[in-house]
């Protein structure tokens, strides 16, 4: 799985800096994150939750695949 970002920008070449934002599996998982929280809240850990967000976003992606 590559790093995509969220929201890519074009740039000049000749730019020496560039801070290339969130990855898209970061937004995806961001995205997921209110949803699980507000299900597994009383039943999961947060770090427990943050993992299914990034399990769900890893599916997302797989999915933007087929």
């Amino acid at each position: 799985m590559n790093d995509m970002s969220a929201f890519p920008t074009v740039l000049p070449k000749d730019w020496d800096s560039v801070n290339e934002g969130m990855t898209l599996r970061d937004y995806f998982a961001g995205q997921a994150l209110p949803a699980l929280t507000t299900q597994y809240c009383n039943t999961e850990t947060p770090r427990e939750i943050t993992k299914r967000a990034y399990r769900m976003a890893d599916l997302m992606i797989e999915a933007r695949g087929e």
